[in-house]
C-alpha cells in the first residue's frame, strides 16, 4: 500500500535563548518525521500580545509528512517539550513555538487543533513568510489568497526580514 504524503505549512517561532539556533534544532526535529520541502526567510517580529518581551524569530516552511494532523500536532508538542518549551501565560516569551497553519486543504475543528490556524489573516508575522513562498496559496475557509490576506491585514505589528 502507497503511504500518503501530507503537504503542512507550519510556522516556527522563538523569542528565548539564541533564537536562530532554537529554529535550527526545531527544523532538525522535524527531518526526523518528514521533509522539509521549501523554507521562507527568517523574519524579525515584535511580540504578539504580551509585552514588553523580546522580539521573536519567525519562519514558515513547507514540510512533508505521513503522519495524520493529529498525530503531527501531538509530535510538535513532544518537540517543543524536548526543546524545552514550558507552556505558561498566553503569548508568553518561549524557546520554540511550531503552529500548524494549513494542512493540505484541510478544514478541521477539535478540542486539541483548529485547521486551517485561526488567527493566520490577523498576523502579519505569519502572512509575511508564508507569502514569501505561496502568495497564490488560498486559505481553505476564507477563499483568498495569502498575497490577499497579507494586503489587507491590519497588523500593524514591524516583521522584518534578517
Amino acid at each position: 500500500m502507497k503511504k500518503i504524503s501530507h503537504t503542512v505549512y507550519l510556522l516556527l517561532g522563538s523569542n528565548l535563548e539564541k533564537p536562530i539556533a532554537q529554529i535550527k534544532l526545531a527544523k532538525k526535529q522535524l527531518k526526523k518525521i518528514g521533509k522539509i520541502e521549501r523554507e521562507s526567510s527568517l523574519y524579525q517580529t515584535a511580540a504578539w500580545g504580551t509585552t514588553p518581551q523580546p522580539d521573536f524569530i519567525n519562519q514558515v516552511v513547507i514540510f512533508k509528512t505521513e503522519q495524520d494532523a493529529e498525530k503531527l500536532m501531538q509530535t510538535l508538542l513532544d518537540i517543543e517539550a524536548m526543546m524545552g518549551r514550558v507552556r505558561t501565560l498566553k503569548n508568553a516569551p518561549r524557546i520554540i513555538d511550531i503552529d500548524i497553519l494549513f494542512y493540505d486543504k484541510l478544514v478541521h475543528s477539535s478540542n486539541d487543533l483548529i485547521i486551517p490556524h485561526p488567527r493566520i489573516q490577523d498576523r502579519r508575522f505569519v502572512l509575511t513568510p508564508l507569502n514569501e513562498l505561496s502568495p497564490l496559496f488560498k486559505h481553505p475557509l476564507l477563499e483568498k489568497s495569502v498575497h490577499t490576506l497579507l494586503k489587507t491585514c491590519k497588523d500593524k505589528l514591524d516583521v522584518k526580514r534578517i
